[in-house]
């Protein structure tokens, strides 16, 4: 039974609670915190958005033109799933889960069978389309990236990496992989992936996400925004015609004590505005931002929440802004509080973005 003729719902709605900015609410979210947040891609004639979470679900909702969400179907791991992407037209879903496996979701037949296997939890996960080729990328915390045809049990590819996977992004021809101890690692993926450089991290902490930004007259991938546990962002051109050109910035940071002491939070999640070229980042105090990175200047920022933000996506169309509020565990198990529930909400994201028209 295809999923996108389907109503059956899962879950109850849950009742709004800590809606800061009055957004829309998802229908029906996880049960635990939300790991990832990917809407479908824009070949696609309706739009669907899916969510990993550490209930180790995968939930699929519809996003009807009133921005209003229909539950779909959700299909489980054995353990917390760490991050999901679509193939690219939009058919099947793919999650990364800490049981060391990654699944393949046919949203007509509505099955999920396995198509990777790691030694360690699996961190990331992208479907890469070549011409040429498709496969899908995995990279874990056993120090490997892999490569694997969906048909076939063994990877087609595999490459040890200096340490462990913390964070990746593709945007064809181009992956970048951010590793713990800072490790940051450039591949070209024409024909067959190959290492092209590795680059000093400009952040002097943990890595926690990182995403490919694109020319904004070929739409080429030529460069990333990187985000690290200590409240900065840096924007790295693989090739800047500048020195000047790669910068980094504060953000999710909030003036703490009267001494002058500031209280510093995890960049979550990092996403780019399809249209505009802006970026929205999601962090641990509770707020998300907007960012014009060529007028290095900040668009907006949210209201708090109640909860830090987990993660976050725009839609193909770019008028959409989905973002996730879940406890991330960044004040330990004393700052863990059962009364507050996981949520999506949905945001018109077009005019919010919209380049500054200041110059840098």
């Amino acid at each position: 039974m295809s999923i996108f003729g389907s109503n059956n719902s899962f879950g109850s709605t849950a009742s709004t609670n800590a809606n800061a900015m009055k957004d829309i609410e998802v229908a029906s979210p996880p049960d635990d915190s939300v790991s990832c947040l990917k809407f479908s891609p824009g070949t696609m004639a309706q739009t669907f958005l899916v969510a990993g979470s550490w209930d180790n679900n995968i939930r699929c909702w519809e996003v009807q033109q009133t921005g209003q969400t229909v539950p779909k179907a959700q299909q489980t791991h054995q353990g917390p799933i760490l991050a999901c992407d679509w193939s690219d037209d939009g058919t099947k879903v793919f999650t990364a889960s800490c049981d060391k496996t990654a699944k393949m979701w046919d949203l007509n037949s509505n099955q999920a069978i396995q198509i990777a296997q790691h030694d360690a939890p699996i961190k990331t996960i992208h479907h890469i389309k070549a011409p040429n080729y498709s496969c899908v990328m995995t990279g874990s915390w056993d120090k490997t990236l892999k490569f694997w045809d969906t048909r076939q049990a063994a990877p087609i590819d595999s490459i040890q990496l200096p340490e462990r996977c913390y964070c990746a992004d593709v945007k064809y021809p181009m992956a970048v992989v951010g590793t713990a101890e800072r490790g940051l690692i450039v591949y070209q993926l024409e024909n067959r992936p190959q290492e092209f450089s590795r680059i000093e991290s400009p952040l002097k902490f943990q890595h926690r996400c990182l995403s490919i930004f694109a020319d904004k007259k070929t739409n080429a991938p030529t460069g990333f925004a990187l985000g690290s546990i200590e409240g900065r962002v840096a924007i790295h051109y693989i090739n800047p015609t500048s020195p000047k050109d790669n910068f980094t910035f504060k953000c999710h940071r909030s003036n703490g004590t009267t001494q002058g002491m500031q209280d510093i939070y995890t960049v979550n999640d990092i996403g780019f505005h399809p249209t505009h070229g802006t970026l929205a980042t999601v962090g641990s105090d509770c707020r998300f931002s907007f960012w014009d990175k060529d007028a290095r200047t900040k668009l907006k920022t949210s209201e708090q929440f109640d909860q830090p933000l987990t993660a976050c996506d725009f839609n193909a169309q770019g008028n959409v802004f989905a973002y996730a509020t879940s406890y991330d565990w960044s004040k330990g198990h004393e700052g863990f509080d059962p009364q507050k529930k996981p949520h999506i909400f949905l945001r018109p994201g077009f005019d919010d973005l919209k380049p500054s028209m200041k110059k840098s």
